[in-house]
């Protein structure tokens, strides 16, 4: 797979800050004094082996789930202190999640997805479609309006969930895995429609992979060790 240029991030000033941060799933610590920064624009890669904490991390980090310890702030707001009313109308405005498998909802059309995040927020049904439309165009599956995630390729789908999640604008875009499911061409193309959408509209990007190749697209690469966010891949690679 090959990596695009690396993109300079002008801002300093983090978007997304978290601190000390623990969680617990029954017996198993999946974080423990995790703190990582986002800037505005950035594309950052956490990296780490399974079970090291990623996905609970990218959790804590979009409100999904409230840490048990620490603090998470965005644009000066604790997220981990935001009731769940507020968590939701941020997950539909500000924020756009991408999971490794979509999570496409099954019974809606291709467009009717790309859509949804508008219409939960009000906005004319006709609107919404043009607008997705416009999304999936720029995602290179336009032609696939009427089919339904099941009628998809994994690439196509996952290039679907990517429209959804970008649609609204969002400052800030959590792809968990985004190519886990793909092989290396649907990879390659997922990402790349990703970085450049991305870049062209200033999003920052926190993104979630095992894969060293992905990882490549980043800015930045922090690794997750135990639930410990380590050094910047180059200080681990001196530490090693």
């Amino acid at each position: 797979m090959s990596s695009p240029p690396m993109g300079s991030t002008q801002q300093t000033v983090p978007i997304l800050a978290a601190r000390g941060l623990a969680k617990t799933h029954g017996r198993t610590r999946a974080l423990r004094d995790a703190s990582v920064e986002l800037r505005a624009g950035e594309i950052l890669a956490v990296t780490g082996a399974s079970g090291s904490g990623k996905s609970t991390l990218l959790h804590c980090l979009a409100g999904i789930v409230r840490p048990d310890e620490g603090s998470v702030v965005y644009a000066e707001q604790r997220l981990d202190q935001l009731p769940e009313e507020r968590l939701s109308e941020l997950r539909r405005t500000e924020f756009g999640v991408v999971f490794q498998f979509g999570q496409l909802i099954p019974e809606l059309t291709a467009l009717d997805n790309v859509a949804l995040p508008m219409l939960l927020a009000g906005t004319a049904r006709k609107d919404a479609h043009e607008r997705a439309g416009e999304w999936l165009e720029r995602f290179g599956v336009r032609g696939q309006e009427t089919l339904r995630p099941g009628e998809m390729s994994g690439g196509q789908s996952q290039r679907v969930s990517l429209a959804r999640a970008l649609v609204t604008g969002p400052k800030v875009v959590f792809a968990d895995e985004p190519t886990g499911a793909l092989d290396s061409l649907a990879s390659e193309q997922v990402m790349t429609a990703l970085v450049h959408t991305a870049r062209e509209a200033g999003t920052a990007v926190l993104l979630i992979t095992h894969d060293a190749q992905v990882a490549a697209y980043a800015d930045r690469e922090v690794w997750l060790r135990d639930g410990v966010v380590s050094q910047d891949a180059a200080d681990l690679e001196v530490a090693q």
